[in-house]
């Protein structure tokens, strides 16, 4: 085969720019610092990171969301913090009132500064974060959950709480309903009793007492109604659980009933009631006990039914304040639980962070060592090679002759 000089002056060329693009590639390798810089480098490498890229967005997505969330959170313990001083204020109050030897312009005084308690507390159940979105409203957070009706404070928010996801399968609560702070008892609150609105007579109960928890119609609602007999006693009728039915002295005594006792002092008016039943199914309302407490210190005592009116709404408001304070410690604890999960969640994603990048770099990054070993073996061979073309170059036929 003829070896012409087209030929030689060809595959000099072309291994010449074979050189140079090698040399070129590496070289666009040590400057972008990727070993892989086109799928084509390594498709199977190159799909790889893709999968791992996306993991690491979705990781980064995750948290944003837990600073979103630990946000909100921080705005609802803030919020709680104050509610929990407000109740603790307005229970003190209430410890005072107590007191036998005020007269009506002292519990006049103490009404002023319950209304001042009051007027906070439903500022706090309609704080808002700074957005402008309610903290207690749920999916409603456009508007005031809170709102004044004729029938006093109104809860209009949603009943379901907003939640954000937090982690690869953690759907997180980040917001207490309105509800659940405000109209709700913890679990495990006892019984509550409460006296008629239209009770006229002096008779005055303390209590009520669990005595037995295992009793038949235990967790009952019980309603307790009273009939004068005109000697001086009082019969009455359970309705509600086992039910039954007794005769009260008009001095005191005690009606027992489901495991609970219900301790008696006073007369009753002929058809005085009153009813007890477990905490949370007494429709609790923060706003509607303050509000009946307020009613009762802004009453002048000048009867024994005003006075029975007023003892009787002091017990059981003292002890819807106790529900309602425990009420807030338990959602105030929830808060804190979920914001240290947020703290877990956090180390948790960055640890998977910094895997993702590792495996990441091993797929894709450069190793500068061999890189650069590469890079100036590449220069040698295209220096050789643009030599060697050279000197081809100058090749002639007639150097023979």
């Amino acid at each position: 085969m003829r070896v012409s000089t087209v030929i030689m002056f060809e595959r000099s060329v072309s291994s010449m720019n074979r050189q140079q693009g090698q040399f070129m590639e590496i070289g666009e390798k040590i400057a972008s610092g990727k070993r892989v810089v086109r799928p084509s480098d390594d498709p199977q490498a190159a799909a790889r990171a893709v999968g791992v890229s996306q993991s690491m967005a979705s990781n980064n997505q995750q948290s944003d969301s837990r600073i979103t969330a630990r946000n909100a959170l921080s705005q609802e313990e803030s919020a709680l913090n104050s509610v929990t001083d407000a109740l603790s204020r307005a229970k003190e109050l209430l410890v005072q009132g107590g007191n036998g030897t005020l007269n009506d312009a002292a519990r006049q005084s103490m009404a002023t500064e319950l209304r001042g308690v009051y007027e906070a507390l439903v500022g706090q159940a309609n704080a808002t974060d700074g957005s402008g979105n309610y903290l207690f409203g749920g999916y409603k957070d456009g508007a005031a959950p809170f709102v004044e009706t004729n029938g006093g404070i109104s809860y209009q928010g949603a009943t379901e709480g907003r939640e954000q996801k937090v982690g690869p399968s953690r759907l997180m609560s980040v917001g207490n309903t309105g509800d659940e702070v405000f109209q709700r008892v913890a679990t495990g609150a006892g019984y509550l009793a409460r006296a008629g609105d239209g009770n006229g007579g002096s008779l005055t109960f303390t209590g009520p007492e669990t005595i037995d928890s295992t009793a038949n119609g235990y967790g009952s609602t019980f309603d307790i109604s009273f009939s004068d007999n005109g000697d001086g006693t009082y019969d009455y009728n359970v309705s509600g659980g086992p039910g039954g039915s007794g005769t009260y002295d008009g001095k005191s005594g005690a009606i027992e009933v489901g495991g609970v006792r219900l301790k008696l002092e006073g007369r009753p008016a002929d058809g005085d009631t009153l009813s007890m039943g477990r905490a949370k199914e007494m429709n609790p309302d923060v706003f509607g006990a303050l509000e009946k407490m307020l009613g009762a210190l802004e009453t002048p005592i000048d009867s024994d039914q005003a006075q029975a009116a007023f003892t009787n709404a002091l017990s059981t408001t003292s002890r819807e304040m106790d529900n309602a304070l425990d009420n807030v410690l338990t959602v105030r604890a929830s808060v804190g639980a979920r914001l240290n999960e947020l703290d877990v969640l956090d180390t948790v994603g960055n640890d998977r962070n910094v895997s993702y990048t590792q495996t990441k770099s091993d797929l894709i990054d450069l190793d500068y060592n061999s890189a650069v070993s590469e890079y100036v073996l590449r220069q040698v061979g295209l220096q050789a090679a643009q030599k060697s073309f050279m000197n081809l170059q100058g090749t002639s036929l007639f150097d023979l002759v």
